[in-house]
């Protein structure tokens, strides 16, 4: 018990050695004190750093790729054990139930279909929004046997979802141009590599409202882990619970997707080891599932 007490600010310090280790790896070795030094420029001839031009791209490339990396990783370690509580079940994925292809289908189709400023993070901000929504609301819909969702149930109906997005994702890949057909092509991969001021900033200012909002209802997650009949006559308004936590998670889907594509198995696996690290409390799991999330994106990308 006192040993995991530590767990939560250990993993903040590995995020903080992450954050160091991928502003100074990438195609050019910079050492970490120029690099932290880049972040203020007025700085770079006391720290004894020759080449400005070098430094100026930690602020111009690797810190934009690092914030959202940040953004997206914590999304979705969060999504990912929201979905799980909110569920009941370890096997809840925002891939595995056709959250992300949902957001992936509209995120495309506005892509392909649409003009060059419907394409603007924004643009696709909404569109992978309502793509997730519709997708995580069919899949509960289709999982209801009684007004009680069934596991197995769950799992078809998240499989049902993501083969036929990807049957209309491939053929709007067939009716794409070939300079849509390329980037549809590298988005659909998912990669940290799109990352620019913009994107980072409505990444980040979606991640931290979206973030705040569910961090917010941990209590009644971890309350929830009871039943829904036990967690209703302790005072927990089970609806909006419902409601709240599948739109708060979905946004954080939905933003991951439409600026980075498709990432898989973080949502995932962070939220078990987390839970094997901290134990089942909802209020350490989310918590911790943010900031491992970061650090296990950072860490894949920076390899």
């Amino acid at each position: 018990m006192t040993a995991r007490r530590f767990t939560l600010p250990a993993l903040v310090a590995l995020g903080l050695i992450s954050v160091a280790m991928s502003l100074s790896f990438g195609a050019v070795w910079i050492a970490p004190r120029c690099a932290w030094s880049a972040l203020w420029p007025s700085d770079l001839g006391a720290a004894g750093c020759p080449d400005p031009q070098l430094m100026r791209t930690v602020l111009a490339l690797r810190l934009p790729r690092l914030l959202l990396g940040i953004c997206v990783g914590s999304g979705l370690g969060l999504s990912g054990a929201a979905l799980q509580g909110l569920f009941r079940n370890p096997l809840v994925d925002p891939g595995l139930i056709g959250v992300s292809s949902g957001a992936a289908l509209f995120a495309s189709t506005l892509m392909v279909l649409g003009s060059g400023a419907m394409s603007s993070p924004p643009m696709l901000l909404a569109a992978g929004f309502l793509g997730g929504l519709i997708a995580a609301v069919s899949v509960q819909r289709l999982s209801q046997v009684r007004g009680r969702i069934m596991v197995p149930a769950l799992i078809l109906a998240g499989v049902a979802i993501n083969a036929i997005a990807g049957a209309l994702i491939g053929l709007l890949s067939y009716i794409a141009s070939d300079a849509q057909l390329r980037s549809l092509t590298f988005w659909t991969l998912g990669s940290l590599s799109g990352a620019t001021w913009p994107r980072v900033l409505w990444a980040g200012g979606v991640s931290l409202v979206a973030t705040a909002l569910i961090l917010r209802l941990s209590s009644s997650l971890h309350v929830l882990v009871l039943g829904e009949s036990a967690a209703a006559h302790l005072g927990i308004a089970i609806d909006s619970l419902k409601r709240q936590a599948l739109l708060f998670s979905v946004l954080l889907v939905a933003s991951s997707v439409a600026l980075c594509g498709i990432i898989g198995f973080v949502g995932l696996i962070v939220p078990h080891v987390v839970r094997m690290l901290v134990g089942p409390d909802q209020r350490r799991v989310l918590p911790g599932s943010a900031i491992l999330g970061a650090v296990l994106l950072l860490w894949a990308d920076l390899i």
